[in-house]
């Protein structure tokens, strides 16, 4: 658990990062399709790229979750990335997928995680607003790039200002009584 506690920034670098993310899409939410993917592909890609280095760096039974998650991210940056000119629906569906993996893995790694610090809900919260954020997409398809904007914007402040409060609860990790 140690390892976990000496990456806490990880967790920090990526809620910081969802805030910022969020709080553009808000700010501009006329924002054109082209820097929406962009703007998408490199979060998804920096997200993915810390999450693979974060499952490579512990040794916890969540760490192929972690490895799996921080894969699909890095394949939905690169293909946002590579094919900007993509159409929104596409888009959509990129990003829903995406976001329930996403949440899915971390609901499970939460789970994990629970038997081993206090307050493990912070990130099981994360992955469920990962994968509500993703089936409301599936659900309602046709509302439109400016809804998905702001949908974005919402879910991922709320989710980075989950990976923060974790990532502080993981900086000033002490092991409970009985736990290696």
């Amino acid at each position: 658990m140690g390892e976990l506690s000496q990456s806490w920034w990880l967790l920090l670098v990526r809620g910081l990062a969802a805030v910022v993310f969020g709080v553009l899409a808000l700010i501009w939410p006329g924002i054109t399709l082209l820097v929406l993917v962009i703007f998408f592909g490199a979060y998804a890609l920096v997200s993915g790229l810390f999450e693979l280095f974060a499952g490579f760096r512990h040794g916890t039974r969540s760490r192929a979750w972690l490895i799996i998650s921080g894969l699909i991210g890095i394949l939905a940056g690169i293909v946002a990335l590579v094919w900007p000119g993509i159409t929104s629906l596409a888009l959509l569906y990129v990003v829903a997928f995406w976001a329930i993996f996403t949440g899915v893995s971390e609901i499970v790694a939460g789970i994990h995680l629970r038997k081993l610090i206090d307050n493990e809900w912070m990130f099981i919260v994360g992955g469920a607003l990962s994968v509500i954020f993703g089936v409301l997409l599936l659900i309602w398809p046709g509302a439109g790039m400016l809804s998905l904007v702001w949908l974005i914007g919402a879910f991922v402040i709320l989710y980075g200002l989950a990976m923060i409060a974790l990532s502080l609860r993981v900086k000033n990790f002490t092991p409970r009584a009985g736990v290696p």
